[in-house]
């Protein structure tokens, strides 16, 4: 794994010199890769760059955006409720995709275009239709809820916008 380092210097006081390191990623690979393969490993598409977005919510049909996290309530809730509602609705999505956020930067940066007026969130669920959204889950939905709950929901989505 490559990490890119930017270096910035800023001089504020002659006896002081600030430097700030940033990474090019906000977690590091070991943490962020298990997690995204408990999605990736059930057949959902990695969504890498902004062309990869774009070109998933070109596709016709229905496709599925998960905004995955390292957080707790991605953990327990967003990712099991979401391997729950696709396992089990009789109706699924045509496309299933996801992107990392605070790793798969430039990727999660389109979505959140895509999913506008709504506010930047992760976790996120979003189910867009022909390119166009017609149902968002944001953090605060999912936070508190048991996946279950997430799964129900997930599925009357489903139902009403899948084929």
């Amino acid at each position: 794994m490559a990490v890119i380092l930017m270096v910035s210097v800023t001089t504020f006081n002659p006896n002081f010199v600030f430097y700030q390191i940033k990474s090019a990623f906000m977690y590091p690979a070991e943490i962020v890769l298990p997690m995204k393969a408990e999605l990736t490993d059930s057949g959902f598409e990695e969504l890498l760059s902004a062309s990869d977005v774009d070109n998933m919510l070109q596709q016709k049909g229905t496709t599925l955006v998960v905004i995955n996290s390292v957080c707790g309530c991605a953990a327990g809730t967003c990712r099991p409720g979401v391997l729950m509602a696709v396992q089990n609705s009789t109706k699924r999505p045509d496309h299933l995709s996801t992107s990392f956020a605070g790793f798969d930067i430039e990727a999660v940066n389109k979505v959140r275009e895509h999913l506008l007026p709504y506010p930047p969130s992760s976790p996120a669920i979003a189910l867009f239709k022909d390119g166009q959204l017609v149902s968002m889950v944001e953090r605060h939905q999912i936070e508190g809820r048991p996946a279950q709950v997430i799964a129900q929901h997930l599925i009357s989505v489903f139902d009403e916008h899948c084929n």
